[in-house]
């Protein structure tokens, strides 16, 4: 079945130098951007990540440093890229965990605020893992009986990612049938930051989700010790992360 869209919708998928979402940069991108009438628009572009790709990563995703050197910077095509973007709602596989808050990094240090507000946000791998436990090749497989080619090119798995979801829909009917429901069905937790550094609570709250303040508001906790909001961002915090807690401290120094 077709999704049932109220904007457009974006499928996405990286391929990186590496899993580190704060230090990691990405190598390749591919977008497939589907709009409220079901056309569908797919762009894939090569990035140099202005560093060496590791032999071990690039035996995964066969990217080299050959392909990418005269290539575009991420800096170069995050405009183009965020334009992409601009206005829909969010889909990928693994998304929540690595790359949504990846890319979100990259336009940060672009000075682009990338931000998930107003934006429902699906992640395939969840809907998956909670309906069958497995991985891409094998939900490909399962719901679409096609063996997935190019396994770990950003283009293959973009697509197979978007043609698994509306398998889904076809194949389990208690599914929800709204990107804003399915949003709340694929989600791990309520993020504020996108890392599950900070969550809402069930008063919609921000709350720590680590360190020594755990489970505490995060309005009270920056109230209470002014020296925690510096700590936060001099430490080794996603760019996100010290978004939304800026965020927070400049909403509640205006009360």
């Amino acid at each position: 079945m077709n999704l049932p869209l109220k904007k457009p919708i974006i499928f996405f998928d990286l391929e990186t130098t590496g899993t580190d979402i704060v230090r990691d940069k990405i190598v390749e991108i591919t977008i497939l951007r589907i709009d409220i009438n079901q056309q569908e628009n797919l762009h894939t572009y090569l990035i140099n990540p202005e560093r060496p790709i590791p032999p071990a990563v690039t035996k995964i995703h066969h990217i080299t440093d050959e392909m990418v050197k005269d290539k575009p910077t991420f800096k170069e095509l995050a405009h183009t890229i965020y334009q992409h973007f601009e206005g829909a709602d969010i889909a990928g596989f693994n998304a929540l965990k690595f790359d949504i808050p990846l890319l979100a990094e990259e336009f940060l240090r672009c000075n682009i605020d990338f931000s998930m507000k107003n934006r429902n946000i699906i992640d395939v791998q969840v809907i998956f893992h909670k309906m069958e436990q497995r991985n891409l090749s094998a939900a490909y497989k399962f719901y679409c009986k096609k063996d997935l080619e190019n396994a770990h090119s950003s283009e293959a798995d973009t697509v197979a990612t978007y043609e698994i979801l509306k398998a889904q829909l076809d194949f389990y009917p208690q599914l929800p049938k709204t990107i804003k429901e399915l949003s709340q069905f694929s989600a791990h937790h309520r993020h504020a930051d996108l890392y599950g550094h900070i969550i809402y609570n069930d008063k919609n709250e921000e709350v720590f989700n680590f360190g020594k303040y755990k489970g505490q508001l995060v309005a009270d906790v920056l109230k209470k010790d002014s020296g925690y909001y510096g700590w936060l961002q001099n430490a080794d915090f996603p760019l996100y992360t010290k978004k939304i807690i800026t965020e927070i401290f400049l909403r509640e120094n205006q009360k």
